[in-house]
């Protein structure tokens, strides 16, 4: 029987913060706060696990005339130093680093693998995971679309609000209803005590 419990860090790169290429206002201080967040919660989580962007040749998905809902400039490059993991996370200490979208767009961290191959939902599967909680950037695309791929893959899903931005207010606005109407639980870190 699954019994544990998983943090899913979702895409907290500098390529998504401010001075990065695709910089979500916000993403910074949410950096920060997840590290702290894990600093003091680190017990609870019998596995913690990043995502991150990390494009090769997405296709498509960049583009030097990008729409902003289907085509983006260029971001999370594989290999340079936006697409690593924030400096705030540097003491993480992460047990499965997940990289996803080299040569397709990929906004769920389900999309990736680690260096072993393995894909999320069987990295999951093989620690007995029953519940996850997920963070990161951003809201409105990748965390949304994470936590939605862990309620199809029957796990039991909270987003931490206050550990999540959205690229515009409007967006997290639509991003929480459609996790809420699906059945995520969505709450503020704080709750937890």
């Amino acid at each position: 029987m699954s019994t544990g419990r998983a943090l899913l860090v979702v895409d907290v790169q500098p390529t998504f913060c401010e001075g990065g290429a695709l910089a979500v206002d916000g993403g910074n201080a949410v950096a920060e706060r997840v590290a702290e967040f894990v600093r003091g919660h680190r017990g609870d989580y019998d596995l913690v696990v990043t995502t991150q962007d990390w494009h090769i040749d997405p296709g498509a998905h960049f583009s030097d005339t990008p729409d902003f809902i289907d085509s983006w400039p260029p971001h999370g490059v594989a290999g340079t130093p936006e697409a690593e993991l924030h400096p705030a996370l540097a003491d993480l200490n992460a047990d499965v680093a997940v990289k996803k979208g080299a040569y397709e767009a990929a906004y769920s961290g389900f999309e990736g693998t680690d260096a072993e191959g393995r894909s999320l939902a069987e990295i999951l599967t093989a620690a007995a995971v029953a519940d996850v909680d997920v963070v990161g950037i951003a809201e409105s695309h990748c965390v949304k679309e994470t936590a939605l791929d862990a309620l199809d893959q029957h796990l039991n899903t909270r987003v931490f609000t206050d550990l999540t931005v959205p690229v515009s207010p409007q967006q997290g606005e639509a991003a929480r209803a459609e996790l809420a109407a699906a059945g995520v639980v969505l709450l503020r870190s704080e709750e937890l005590g």
